[in-house]
């Protein structure tokens, strides 16, 4: 008890003397100072943040924007809920691997190859009439996650897939994490849904594209949603592809607007005008979710601090 005064008063002493000198600004100083208590919190005490990652193909990579400035900032991520490329992006970090690592891994593999959505496989849909394998998705995720499960990951972890049979919103939060990111990046009417125990499983951006309410399950006290919208005005849609994935962003934004209610910081990266699979883009993408984050991140520290004192009362 004596050091935490000890340390109390010396705090107090630098902040007054620099403060009468006009070397230090008073709202900041006291921001600084509670986010110091916030992150060095006891476990008990800390803050159930939540990060809550949006589908939208190409543009997702943004996420990867948005992780790396809050691990700058030590922003203290204790769930992630994800849709489609926004529970790639969720599992992948959820397990351990940096967005530095993520960044390099688009580089050297190209997220487009993981996709399957070259020229020839989007020739092949229409020509065959076959929906595409999610073959190179699955190999990507196993060399990264192999056969975790999701109990086993540092950080609280769900993804949400629809039931292309009932309609069904299913919510993963247990067993293998593999098989359920892949049914929740499985664009219906181009990808082969995928069977899991007697399902038929796609893209969850039908149902919860912004998976709010998912975060809220896990135990999310303050949430931060990522939304990676897309200008509907500005897409191309020549062909059926394109047509279809419009048609399924266009009725989730009917579905968005009550799980963005459920969240207390939305950030919005600019990258409205690049298109679903457009993966070439990934450093706009990732520039995009870090120029964003950067001007939320006073709202972030604010909303946690009030959170955390509301908490210690």
């Amino acid at each position: 008890m004596k050091k935490i005064i000890n340390r109390y008063c010396w705090i107090i002493f630098i902040f007054a003397f620099n403060f009468s000198a006009g070397a230090i600004d008073e709202e900041n100083f006291y921001r600084e100072f509670l986010w110091n208590e916030v992150i060095n919190a006891p476990a008990e005490s800390q803050v159930q943040v939540a990060l809550v990652l949006s589908g939208g193909g190409a543009r997702g990579l943004a996420h990867i924007g948005v992780l790396k400035v809050l691990e700058e900032e030590g922003v203290p991520i204790k769930i992630i809920t994800g849709t489609s490329v926004g529970a790639i992006i969720g599992a992948l970090y959820s397990s351990g691997i940096s967005p530095d690592k993520m960044e390099t891994l688009a580089k050297e593999i190209g997220w487009q190859d993981m996709a399957d959505l070259s020229t020839p496989n989007i020739l092949k849909l229409f020509l065959a009439d076959r929906l595409l394998p999610t073959t190179n998705m699955e190999k990507y995720l196993r060399k990264y996650l192999d056969e975790k499960y999701f109990h086993e990951l540092p950080i609280k972890f769900a993804c949400v897939a629809t039931d292309l049979l009932t309609g069904e919103k299913i919510i993963f939060r247990e067993g293998e994490i593999v098989p359920a990111v892949r049914a929740s990046a499985t664009i219906p009417g181009v990808f082969e849904p995928v069977q899991y125990r007697q399902r038929l499983l796609v893209d969850g951006g039908l149902v919860s594209n912004i998976p709010s309410f998912e975060a809220r399950l896990l135990g999310a006290e303050m949430i931060i949603a990522v939304v990676t919208a897309s200008d509907f005005s500005r897409q191309d849609v020549r062909n059926v592809f394109q047509v279809l994935t419009q048609a399924i962003y266009i009725q989730g934004k009917v579905i968005d607007s009550q799980s963005l209610a459920l969240c207390d910081i939305v950030i919005y990266p600019a990258v409205s005008d690049v298109g679903i699979a457009d993966f070439l883009r990934q450093a706009d993408c990732i520039q995009a979710g870090i120029e964003a984050t950067r001007k939320e991140i006073i709202g972030i520290k604010e909303k946690i601090i009030d959170c955390y004192l509301r908490k210690s009362r």
